[in-house]
């Protein structure tokens, strides 16, 4: 996991042509971008939603092993729990046409991140990760997440 603040997207110029496209696009995008999806490229897109943040993501640790997923509340904030998905259980099986498996049983090095104004979190294969923790108070968040296929 890469936890950063857009300002510093140029970082990842080097490192991966569709991180850096993704992160273009979350720096670019404003409160009011329409709910949808969006193609950024070839191997990117990103997906615009809105929900309330909740006490518990009952699902569990969700991870993929097709994308890369880069996440950042637009308008709002959130709190990712996380956790390396080695050794963790399964909570819900994997589904192929949704790429992702549901992990329970995090690890005790596992931690949480809080994402929105500004701060980025980028999620890899290996990482485990429970979105739509509320901060303080439920509120209502409009979530960008960039897909980024590997």
């Amino acid at each position: 996991m890469i936890l950063d603040q857009l300002k510093n997207i140029d970082i990842y110029k080097g490192i991966s042509p569709d991180i850096y496209a993704g992160l273009q696009f979350l720096q670019k995008a404003t409160p009011d971008i329409e709910l949808g999806t969006y193609v950024i490229n070839e191997n990117t897109k990103a997906i615009v939603s809105e929900y309330e943040t909740i006490a518990d993501f009952s699902r569990g640790y969700e991870a993929h092993k097709h994308v890369i997923d880069i996440q950042y509340p637009v308008r709002g904030l959130e709190r990712v729990k996380w956790s390396p998905i080695e050794g963790m259980n399964i909570n819900i099986p994997y589904d192929e046409a949704k790429d992702r498996t549901f992990y329970k049983d995090p690890s005790s090095r596992g931690t949480h991140v809080d994402i929105g104004e500004g701060i980025f979190a980028i999620m890899f294969p290996e990482d485990g990760h429970g979105p739509q923790h509320y901060i303080g108070k439920p509120e209502t968040i409009k979530k960008i997440t960039v897909k980024i296929a590997i």
